[in-house]
C-alpha cells in the first residue's frame, strides 16, 4: 500500500481492537498477529507515509516516521511495571508527529488516537516540565491579546475543543485578577476533537486529519515561539 493509494481505514481496524479488548492476552495475541499487522500496523503505517506528504505544509519541522518501532505509530505493548492494569496490549492505534529537535525536548506536536467509541486528533503540548511551562506562561502575558486571537480564532474554534488540566490558583508571580488567569493556570496547551469511528473509514479521511492539523499550525507556532523551538 503505498502513501498516495492510503486515504482512509478499513472497519477491520475496529474489528480487531474489539477483539483484542475482549481477548487481551499474549495468547491470543500471538495467534492473531498477522491480522494484528495487515489490518492495524500496516495501514497505520500507510497513514503516517501519507500525512508525510502533507505535513511540510503544515511545518517543515514535523516528522512523520513510519518504522515499525521507534518511529510515530506509538507501541502496541503496553508498559505494566509501575500499573496495577497487566493487560498486556493497548487497544488503541496512536500516531504522533514530533517535531525535529529530538524525542527529548518536550515539544509540541500532532496525535491521532483510534479506539472503538473514543477517537480523536489532538495537538498541542501536553504537561511541559516547569521550565517550558514557565516560559509560555510568560509570553501569554506578555502577548494576551495575540494569544486569545489564535484560541478564539473561528478556524481553530470550530474544529478543536481546548481540554487539558489547570491548576486552582493563578501559579506565583502573576495577580490573582489577571485578564489571562484561566489561560496562565493551565499545565497543558491541547487541543482535541472527537469523531465517531467512521468517520476513519470514509473516503477523504487523510485530507480531513490534515485540515484539522493545518488548523492548529498557529496556535502550535505560538507554542514553540514561546520555548525556543523552531516551528
Amino acid at each position: 500500500m503505498t502513501a498516495a493509494a492510503f486515504d482512509h481505514f478499513a472497519p477491520d481496524l475496529f474489528v480487531f481492537l474489539r477483539e483484542l479488548d475482549q481477548h487481551n492476552d499474549r495468547l491470543w495475541f500471538e495467534a492473531n498477529k498477522r491480522r494484528y499487522e495487515a489490518e492495524v500496523r500496516e495501514p497505520a503505517r500507510a497513514f503516517i507515509r501519507a500525512m508525510g506528504e502533507r505535513l511540510p505544509a503544515i511545518s517543515r519541522h514535523l516528522v512523520a516516521d513510519d518504522r515499525k518501532v521507534g518511529g510515530s505509530l506509538m507501541r502496541i505493548h503496553r508498559d505494566v511495571r509501575f500499573s496495577k492494569d497487566k493487560r498486556p496490549y493497548k487497544t488503541n492505534v496512536g500516531v504522533h508527529f514530533r517535531l525535529d529537535v529530538g524525542k527529548d525536548v518536550h515539544a509540541p506536536g500532532l496525535y491521532l488516537h483510534l479506539e472503538p467509541g473514543q477517537c480523536f486528533v489532538g495537538a498541542g503540548l501536553w504537561r511541559p516540565e516547569r521550565p517550558a511551562l514557565d516560559l509560555i506562561r510568560a509570553a501569554i502575558a506578555e502577548r494576551p491579546d495575540r494569544f486569545r486571537a489564535l484560541v478564539e480564532d473561528p478556524a481553530l474554534a470550530e474544529r478543536f475543543s481546548r481540554d487539558g488540566e489547570a491548576l486552582k490558583r493563578v501559579p506565583r508571580g502573576y495577580p490573582a485578577d489577571h485578564p489571562m488567569a484561566d489561560e496562565l493556570k493551565r499545565t497543558s496547551h491541547t487541543l482535541g476533537a472527537s469523531f465517531p469511528d467512521e468517520e476513519a473509514t470514509r473516503p477523504g479521511f487523510v485530507d480531513r486529519v490534515a485540515e484539522r492539523y493545518a488548523a492548529a499550525s498557529p496556535f502550535l507556532g505560538f507554542l514553540c515561539g514561546s520555548i525556543g523551538v523552531a516551528w
